[in-house]
């Protein structure tokens, strides 16, 4: 233990030397010491380096070695969250990082594959002090002990598993087990499914992988960055502090509907609604909408023109049309040809017109002539009227709520679902809106050329201060008497274009920041939990985020309860990769007790009398408890003020419909869209419950939850499960002591 506790010292020391070093470098970065476009950029890079150094180091700060492997052939690594060298010339080891391959046998060696280990070591410290250790002993013939050895290997992991809830999901770089060590460290290229039941620590695996794959592909994905896809604010809340706490800051969290930047979706949709946006029949739908907008005289449009009236009739329209929409552009993009077709067929027809000739002979207008009149033409406001008439320039939003006004192109129930006037953007309209983008296209022309023009000005004033540099020299010149010595001027070294350039605002944001507000942004890797809920339309848009198809999937299909969820990952897949994807399944409920999943398993077969449920390795004696009553706010307001005397979080899981009345008898419990998981009670739904666990949870009339919900509900607990209702219990929730 003295040994340890002197490692963990040093180990501390050398770390607030690391931590002041990044600091100062930060620090002097960030005085201006040159102006040169290089000089600017070797700053912004060396600042960014550092301020990732000082985010890995102050993560690494809890719990920064966490184990030790001693090896036959004597060599002995300290385990840590972060990698730490010492300050000598060898930059030798001071603790190894847990995502370095020397450190796999940490979590893959047994007594039968023991992988060159002699004894593995956990580590447990508390505000940088050691409070434990737990050695296993790998290789039988090993004569030396320590005092530490535990004949539980599993004694780490359990006292983890069992350990008080925070309401934040903590990392398991500690006790990960050797079948998620396998897929947190498989290759990144292509998709990953992973499915799990609840409690199988998938979610986390998948935080880990994050972690593990921004290791070992540094360059690629620092750069593209990962984005990690939640299924709601909570959730997010709820992993927020995972990645950090391994020094990572490359990646973007977010929920699906804050995928469209720009666009905040808090409205909210019915279930029917939600599940006819999601079918992959909107997007024929929204193609179809957008052909419409594409429109033809009926039967002609006069246009009045300076010179005389111009005729645009279906026929020139139809010609420009065809011709548009064979550059199979999107729509904005195809705009400026459909426009190009008609002005030239307007100045054709007025240049007949105007240059004819009363006595049958050639046309007397000259080319020169033809092209001004083309001009005057372009520049009618007129022409550009029926031109924005028949083929308007459009947005995405303007797009997707002129389509919901009135919704064509469905049947007529599924048009009565989701038709609305205005109203709040739903998470269901999102993927709407990025199929409208695409199907749009941005012309950017005009914001180019802006562009261009505010660079030609830099350029132009670089150039006159250049000019003054130079006159100011030759007068230097003529008033001094030495007249052959030389001395540089800024002109002598650098020309106007490069002077300008130095005046270029640099964009100092993270490639997580630039990719939130561009919605063409490329990741390196994408990570989606609840994956099975998403709808087909939002798998586009997310295929989309990712060209490389370098994505985890995380889920279980026994969990869907989204009326427009794929559910079956052959069905998400197939359109994209075929059959190119590979699948893993995590078996383990580390999270669950065994009397819990009991209870859970039963309500699973009732609608699936095939279901297996993954196997817990938990048991506390616990058996979950059920109440009949007529007050239900009362009745739950008693029980939480019963379970609260324990240690931990407790969760009150309800339909949305009792929420009113359950506030009210439990005003410290948090709740709403973003509720404190911190708090010791929160109110949620059972939507919102995905993918979090409590110490303790109260189930809230479980009659009114479908199968999945219910099954999601009842699997939040570690440790104590409650029940509460006023009507009949649904089919196969058998509870103990049932009244």
């Amino acid at each position: 233990m003295r040994h340890e506790q002197e490692f963990i010292d040093l180990l501390h020391d050398r770390l607030t030397e690391l931590r002041a070093s990044a600091e100062d470098s930060v620090r002097a970065a960030l005085v201006p010491t040159g102006t040169t476009h290089q000089a600017r950029l070797e700053r912004d890079v060396l600042v960014a380096e550092q301020s990732g150094l000082l985010a890995a180091f102050n993560a690494g700060e809890r719990g920064l070695c966490f184990g030790r492997l001693a090896f036959r052939d004597g060599r002995d690594h300290h385990i840590g969250r972060i990698g730490i060298r010492r300050d000598d010339a060898d930059r030798t080891p001071l603790v190894i990082d847990w995502r370095a391959e020397v450190a796999r046998p940490f979590y893959l060696a047994t007594g039968h594959t023991p992988m060159g280990l002699r004894r593995r070591r956990h580590i447990t410290t508390e505000n940088h002090r050691v409070t434990a250790l737990h050695d296993e002993i790998l290789d039988l013939t090993d004569a030396e002990r320590t005092g530490h050895e535990g004949t539980d290997a599993d004694a780490v992991l359990f006292a983890a598993l069992d350990s008080a809830r925070t309401g934040r999901m903590h990392d398991i770089v500690q006790t990960i087990q050797a079948e998620q060590d396998r897929i947190i460290r498989a290759p990144h290229h292509g998709v990953l499914v992973v499915e799990g039941g609840p409690g199988t620590g998938k979610t986390v695996v998948a935080l880990h992988r994050a972690a593990y794959l921004l290791y070992a592909h540094r360059e690629q994905l620092a750069r593209r960055a990962v984005l990690i896809v939640g299924p709601n604010p909570a959730f997010l809340g709820y992993i927020a502090e995972v990645l950090p706490s391994l020094g990572e800051t490359g990646v973007l969290l977010a929920t699906p509907g804050e995928l469209f930047p720009g666009v905040t979706a808090d409205g909210t949709d019915t279930p029917r609604a939600a599940e006819v946006k999601g079918s992959a029949a909107m997007a024929d739908a929204l193609a179809a909408f957008v052909r419409d907008r594409q429109t033809l005289p009926d039967p002609v449009t006069v246009i009045d023109h300076e010179d005389g009236e111009l005729l645009l009739d279906a026929g020139l329209a139809d010609e420009a049309r065809r011709h548009a929409r064979a550059t199979r552009l999107p729509h904005n993009l195809a705009r400026p040809y459909f426009a190009f077709h008609v002005i030239d067929a307007l100045t054709a027809q007025l240049a007949d017109r105007l240059g004819a000739d009363p006595y049958g002979g050639p046309n007397f207008l000259g080319p020169d002539d033809i092209a001004q009149l083309g001009k005057g033409v372009a520049a009618s406001p007129g022409v550009h009227a029926a031109i924005d008439e028949l083929w308007p320039l459009l947005t995405p939003q303007q797009l997707v709520a002129d389509f919901l006004a009135d919704p064509v192109h469905l049947p007529g129930a599924d048009a009565d679902a989701v038709r609305r006037g205005d109203g709040a953007w739903t998470p269901a309209d999102v993927p709407l809106l990025d199929e409208a983008a695409e199907l749009l296209g941005e012309d950017d022309s005009a914001a180019r050329a802006a562009a261009e023009a505010e660079r030609q000005e830099r350029i132009a004033y670089a150039q006159g201060v250049l000019n003054l540099s130079y006159g100011s020299r030759t007068q230097e010149f003529e008033d001094r008497e030495d007249e052959d010595s030389e001395v540089l001027a800024a002109h002598d070294l650098v020309d106007a274009e490069r002077l300008a350039e130095r005046h270029e605002e640099a964009d100092h944001r993270s490639a997580a920041e630039r990719a939130a507000a561009d919605r063409t942004w490329a990741f390196g890797h994408v990570i989606v939990d609840e994956a099975q809920e998403l709808s087909a339309m939002m798998w586009r848009l997310l295929m989309r985020r990712c060209p490389s198809r370098s994505m985890t999937l995380v889920g279980d299909p026994a969990q869907t309860a989204e009326p427009g969820g794929c559910g079956a990952w052959e069905t998400i897949l197939a359109p994209y990769v075929g059959d190119r994807w590979r699948h893993v399944r995590l078996g383990v409920n580390y999270r669950t007790p065994q009397e819990i999943m009991e209870v859970a398993a039963n309500v699973a077969r009732s609608a699936d009398p095939s279901f297996a449920p993954p196997e817990s390795i938990r048991s506390t004696g616990v058996r979950p408890w059920a109440h009949r009553t007529g007050d239900l706010p009362g009745a739950v307001a008693e029980a939480v003020a019963r379970e609260t005397r324990e240690e931990g979080r407790l969760a009150v899981i309800a339909a949305r419909e009792h929420h009113a009345a359950l506030a009210a008898a439990l005003p410290a419990a948090s709740t709403g869209p973003s509720p404190d998981l911190t708090s010791p009670v929160v109110l949620l739904d059972p939507r919102q419950a995905k993918g979090l666990e409590f110490d303790t949870v109260i189930v809230a009339e479980p009659g009114d939850f479908g199968v999945s919900d219910l099954y999601v509900a009842l699997t939040r607990a570690t440790q104590r499960l409650g029940v509460t209702y006023t009507g009949p219990l649904p089919a196969g929730l058998r509870m103990p002591a049932a009244s």
